[in-house]
This record gives structure tokens, C-alpha cells and sequence, in this order.
């Protein structure tokens, strides 16, 4: 997806992630346990993102998605590592300037229930951002609430209403509208149209595509849904254990996977052509994601592999996130794109 006509092109992409480490203090297993082992939520991911473009994240509960996008937001302090966005490393602004910058930079989350204040109506959690950054007179306020209930789909009378009033498609719709009050540059939407209905997920996903073409916004996308990712995406990181595994075009990734893991999340894609779901084999990964407090030496997928659980070099040597052999992507992989053997 491109910027609106007539902008200007952008040399720099919007937003540049360089070695983002991001680790928490572990949990004390024992009295005599001084030390815990340090949780690695994200372990050196890297990627960057243009103006009018959609990035998506996927991968496993707990791979450190979600985790990523408020390190990148400097709602975590990254351990290490740099962000810049809008041409600014956010490793170094001051409190004012990252207060600054969130007016360029915005989250929807995946409940909007849990992020709209239920004694309040819809309308005032709007108008909130305008009120804390004082921009323009009360008046100005309400008539950009009033545009903003209607650039989302909503009447604008509903904004007396609390949130429990509303339905899951309209709350996110004022999710999205509070996320657009001041004009940002990126949003960033984590897991925002899971809770939906299928339908109710259509309509959301048309409106963030419209949204996009008029503003060129750029949206960092985190879900497990990789069938809306694959409808709503420009490029797709896949993401296991804290790292970025595989990085593609959407339309490549999908159709090529290159990386084990890809490919087995790709073979539990449902199909709606009955006759081509009847013949297809899906990869069942065996064993469980390991903690990432303990990390495995060598490949974090080996014990869970279908290509290298046996191989020397996977438990030896932690894969780098290179070009892949074919199609253009990124791949962490010693055997990229070898063929999977399944079982009859």
C-alpha cells in the first residue's frame, strides 16, 4: 500500500528497529534461588517500516510480539538496542519528546473494553487525547470528536454512550477513532480485530485499508490470524521464541515459505475448497515452545524441528537471519526451504 497521491516520498523508512533486546526479571523458584534467570522476551529483532505500509507480526502465543510493540513505543524500556521513528532515536529523547512523539505513534489493543474507561462515554475517551495535549479551543475539540465518529463509521450521537452500551465492532471503532485524534503517523494494532465476529472483523479491516490509502499511515500488525494477516498485510515477520525467523513479502511468504516453522503455521491455514482441504497434510509440531528463560544452545526450534532435530549444526550454531535462498526474503534457517518429510 502506498502513501496518499501527491505526498512526498520518504527516504528513511518511518520506523527502523535495530537488535531489540528485551528481557525481564525472572521468577524465583526456590527461597535459595538469588539469581533467577532472566526471561529473553525478545532476543535481537530487527526490522523496519514505510510510510503506507503494513507490517505483520506473527507467531505463537508468547513469542514476544506484543512485547516488541511496547518496547518499540517505549512503553517497556528496551533492554538494548535502537528504535528510530519519524528520523528521531527514541533511545535518546527526553520525557517531553516521547510525549511528543506518542502524538505520532498509537496502539489499539486487542479488548477495547479494557482500554475505554466504562464511566465515561465513548465520546469524552475520544476527545481525550485533544484535552491532554490541549490542542485547539473546546469547540475545535468537539467537532474533530464529531469528524473522527464519522471518518470511523459511527454516528456521532452515539458518543453518549458507555462503552458496555456498544457492541465489540463499534467499541473498537472508537478504539481506532481515539488512536486517530491526533493525527498519527503509525498505529500500532495488537491482536485489535481477533475478539470479532468474522463479519464484524470484515467490516474493521475495509476501514483501516481506507483509512491507510487517505492518511498513508503505516500499521505494525500483531496476530494470530494469519488469514486476516494475509488480507491485510504488505510484508509478514514470523516470529518464534523472541526472534524474527522469516521475513517476507506477504504474497511470498504465504505462497513459499522458506523456514520449518513458517510452514507449519501455514499448513494449519484452513482451505474453503473442500476438495483441496480433503488431500492437504497439515505439519503437527511435536513438543512444547521452551521458556524463554531457557533459551536451547544452538537453533530455539531444533527440539520442535521437522528438518534438523537430528542435525549437529542446528544444536551447535543459532541460525542468523539472512537472505533467503529463493524469493527475495529473510530466513534464520541452516536448511531454508528443504522438503518436510510427513508421515504417510
Amino acid at each position: 500500500m502506498s502513501a496518499p497521491p501527491g505526498a512526498p516520498r520518504r527516504e528513511e523508512p518511518l520506523l527502523v528497529v535495530r537488535d531489540l533486546v528485551q528481557h525481564f526479571p525472572g521468577r524465583r523458584e526456590s527461597l535459595s534461588d538469588l539469581t533467577p534467570e532472566p526471561v529473553r522476551a525478545v532476543r535481537g529483532v530487527s526490522f523496519s517500516l514505510s510510510e503506507g505500509e503494513t507490517l505483520g507480526l506473527v507467531g505463537e502465543s508468547g513469542c514476544g510480539k506484543s512485547t516488541v510493540a511496547l518496547s518499540v513505543l517505549r512503553i517497556h524500556e528496551p533492554t538494548s538496542g535502537s528504535v528510530r521513528f519519524d528520523g528521531e532515536d527514541m533511545g535518546s529523547v527526553n520525557r517531553h519528546d516521547l510525549r511528543m512523539m506518542r502524538r505520532r505513534a498509537q496502539m489499539v489493543m486487542q479488548d477495547p473494553l479494557s482500554s475505554l474507561s466504562p464511566r465515561k462515554p465513548v465520546r469524552a475517551s475520544v476527545q481525550e487525547p485533544l484535552d491532554i495535549h490541549r490542542i485547539g479551543s473546546r469547540r475545535e475539540r468537539q467537532q474533530r470528536v464529531d469528524h473522527l465518529f464519522e471518518r470511523v463509521g459511527l454516528s456521532p450521537e452515539l458518543g453518549v454512550k458507555l462503552p458496555h452500551q456498544l457492541s465489540g465492532g463499534q467499541n473498537q471503532r472508537v478504539a481506532i477513532a481515539r488512536a486517530l485524534a491526533l493525527n498519527p503517523r503509525l498505529v500500532v494494532l495488537d491482536e485489535a480485530i481477533s475478539a470479532l465476529d468474522v463479519s464484524v472483523q470484515a467490516q474493521i479491516i475495509n476501514l483501516l485499508r481506507e483509512l491507510q490509502r487517505e492518511s498513508g499511515l503505516a500499521y505494525l500488525f500483531i496476530s494470530h490470524d494469519l488469514a486476516v494477516v494475509r488480507q491485510m498485510c504488505d510484508r509478514v515477520a514470523v516470529m518464534y521464541l523472541g526472534k524474527i525467523v522469516e521475513e517476507n513479502r506477504a504474497t511470498d511468504l504465504f505462497d513459499d515459505p522458506m523456514h520449518p516453522y513458517t510452514r507449519a503455521l501455514m499448513s494449519a491455514i484452513p482451505n474453503p475448497d473442500p476438495e483441496s482441504e480433503a488431500g492437504r497434510k497439515q505439519i503437527v509440531l511435536s513438543g512444547d515452545v521452551p521458556s524463554p528463560s531457557q533459551v536451547p544452545v544452538g537453533c530455539a526450534f531444533k527440539q520442535r524441528c521437522p528438518i534438523g532435530s537430528d542435525r549437529d549444526v542446528c544444536g551447535e550454531t543459532e541460525p542468523s537471519l539472512n537472505a533467503a535462498p529463493v524469493g527475495g526474503g529473510r530466513v534464520a534457517c541452516h536448511f531454508a526451504g528443504e522438503p518436510i518429510r510427513l508421515d504417510g
